[in-house]
């Protein structure tokens, strides 16, 4: 059995059929982990959701934001909407009502049970452990498997003004705060700030405060391996106990797996299916 990171696909399935025809996957033996942001933006994205919900257990994935903007969408959000959005035959299928139960129940973070790493979306900030993580992550999922999923996801989920993060945050600031660690976080201070804007590689990016989230000296979650995706333009990287699996399918780079039994990675050149752009600062940033 081998497990496979699989990162941001964004509705570009035919190269995530290709690459799992590529490494043999067998889905009887093994599993694709997806760092989430599976829709949006690429040409298919009803059928890459149909596609990895029908693999059944032989898939397992964390939320991104633009699955997040999907739940939004569905629930009348229009405020963020883009017209680089292909969202709409999601939310006109026949089945978008089954599709958006089953993506409501995904995590925020995912725990090996045999291995000593995790996978998250964006990132984990440098003051959380990775039990303090995964018990603020279980908050979240609570909330959106509950009826209350409305409400936050609709009246209380977008926002940037929750940006740092104590202990007695509460109410929808502590639950924005999470996700937005979780799903949109690329650099942040020490003590877990969080800086939006930003989307370039570190090498294009410096500040005296504001570093990667894992580049911090005092990260608390450097004890296990930590998988993440959301950042097209920080590449390929092995480095600081952390792997990054967006290689920009989306953008005409490559779609990544990454073996983590064998510590392989495998990819995919994909052909360009959008260009990037800068978005206004929401939570789908």
């Amino acid at each position: 059995m081998a497990t496979y990171v699989i990162g941001d696909i964004h509705g570009c399935l035919d190269p995530l059929v290709e690459l799992l025809d590529k490494i043999h996957f067998d889905p009887s033996q093994d599993q694709a982990w997806f760092v989430g942001d599976i829709i949006n933006r690429g040409p298919e994205s009803l059928a890459s959701l149909r596609y990895i919900k029908n693999m059944g257990d032989a898939a397992k994935m964390v939320l991104g934001n633009h699955d997040f903007h999907l739940l939004a969408s569905y629930l009348g959000v229009d405020k963020y909407r883009a017209k680089s959005d292909t969202l709409a035959p999601i939310l006109e299928a026949e089945d978008v009502d089954e599709l958006i139960d089953w993506l409501r129940q995904q995590p925020l973070i995912l725990q090996h049970n045999l291995h000593p790493w995790v996978m998250v979306h964006a990132g984990i900030p440098p003051q959380w452990s990775i039990a303090q993580a995964t018990a603020y992550a279980q908050e979240v999922h609570d909330i959106l498997r509950s009826p209350q999923w409305v409400e936050f996801v609709r009246d209380h989920l977008f926002g940037s003004k929750t940006r740092s993060w104590h202990p007695e945050l509460s109410g929808w600031d502590r639950y924005r705060y999470i996700v937005n660690a979780f799903v949109r976080l690329r650099y942040c201070d020490a003590e877990g700030r969080l800086e939006f804007k930003t989307k370039s590689h570190p090498k294009h990016f410096e500040h005296p405060n504001y570093l990667p989230w894992f580049a911090h000296a005092n990260r608390r979650n450097k004890d296990q391996q930590i998988f993440f995706g959301h950042w097209s333009t920080l590449g390929a990287m092995d480095a600081y106990q952390v792997h990054a699996t967006d290689t920009g399918c989306l953008w005409g780079g490559q779609l990544t797996a990454y073996c983590a039994d064998t510590r392989t990675r495998y990819s995919l050149d994909c052909p360009s299916y959008a260009a990037p752009k800068h978005a206004k600062s929401s939570a789908t940033g």
